[in-house]
C-alpha cells in the first residue's frame, strides 16, 4: 500500500472502509515484505486461515439456499468451482488487490504481484480481516456483492473449465448422447506448428468453429462458441 488515497481508493472498490485500517494492511501484506521492512508488523496467513473459512461458509449457505433441488454431491462440486484458485485469483484482480499488495522488491520483480497462489491468499486474508472489523453478516453482504449472480459465475467457471462436456450437458437432455459430433475442417502449417480448424454439428447444423494447435483446444474452442450460440439464439438446445 503506497499511500493513505489508495488505501481509500481500494475501500471504496470493496464498498467497506475499515474501522481498523491495520487489519487492511495486514490482509495485503505478502510475508516477503517483512524481509525488507521488518518492522511492518503481521503478513496475512493467519487472516488468510480465517477468510478461507469464512469464504467457505458464505459459498455454501447461499448455494444451499438458491439451489434448494441440488443433492450434496452437486452442491459440493459448485462450491469447489467458486472458492478453487483460478476464480479466486480473478476476484483478487477483479478488485485491484494486485495494485495494492505489499510485497518485497525481489518479489514483486518477480512477478509476485500477480502470481496466483499469493492473490489467492490476499482475497482469503481480506475476507477475514472484513470479518474481525465487522462481522459475519457484513463480510456475507459484501461477498455476494462482489461475487454477483452465483448461476452466472458458475456457468463462466465451468464453461472455462470443461466446454465440451458442459456443452454436452446441455444438448443431451432434449437431444441425446450422439447428437453432437466435431468434425475438422481445414489442416494447415508444417508438421511441427499445426493450425486445426473445427466445426462442432447439432445433428445437421454448425453451431459453433474454433483453432487451435492441436484438435483438442481447436475442439474446445469450438464448444465455447456453440455455447455462446445456444445461449444466445432463442431457438435454443430445441434446435433440430
Amino acid at each position: 500500500m503506497k499511500n493513505p488515497e489508495e488505501l481509500a481508493d481500494l475501500q471504496a472498490r470493496l464498498g467497506y472502509h475499515f474501522r481498523t485500517p491495520a487489519l487492511l494492511r495486514e490482509a495485503l501484506t505478502h510475508g516477503s515484505f517483512l524481509q525488507d521492512q521488518p518492522e511492518a508488523g503481521a503478513h496475512n496467513q493467519r487472516l488468510e486461515f480465517l477468510g478461507d473459512s469464512v469464504l467457505q461458509f458464505i459459498i455454501t449457505d447461499a448455494l444451499f439456499r438458491e439451489f434448494t433441488l441440488e443433492r450434496e454431491g452437486v452442491l459440493s462440486k459448485r462450491r469447489a468451482v467458486l472458492s478453487k484458485g483460478d476464480f479466486l485469483t480473478q476476484m483478487a484482480r477483479d478488485l485491484g488487490l494486485n495494485t495494492c499488495l505489499r510485497i518485497s522488491k525481489s518479489e514483486d520483480a518477480t512477478g509476485g504481484r500477480t502470481r496466483a497462489s499469493t492473490l489467492e491468499d490476499a482475497f482469503e486474508a481480506l475476507a477475514g480481516a472484513i470479518y474481525l472489523d465487522s462481522d459475519l453478516a457484513t463480510v456475507q453482504k459484501l461477498v455476494l456483492k462482489w461475487y454477483g449472480p452465483l448461476l452466472d459465475r458458475l456457468v463462466l467457471a465451468e464453461d472455462a473449465e470443461n466446454p465440451k462436456g458442459r456443452l454436452q450437458e446441455l444438448i443431451q437432455p432434449a437431444h441425446g448422447n450422439v447428437a453432437l459430433r466435431y468434425e475438422v475442417l481445414t489442416t494447415t502449417g508444417p508438421l511441427h506448428a499445426r493450425t486445426f480448424s473445427v466445426a462442432v454439428i447439432l445433428h445437421e447444423q454448425t453451431i459453433g468453429t474454433g483453432h487451435g494447435s492441436s484438435k483438442k483446444s481447436a475442439e474446445e474452442e469450438a464448444a465455447r462458441a456453440g455455447l455462446i450460440f445456444l445461449r444466445t439464439t432463442p431457438a435454443g438446445p430445441e434446435l433440430k
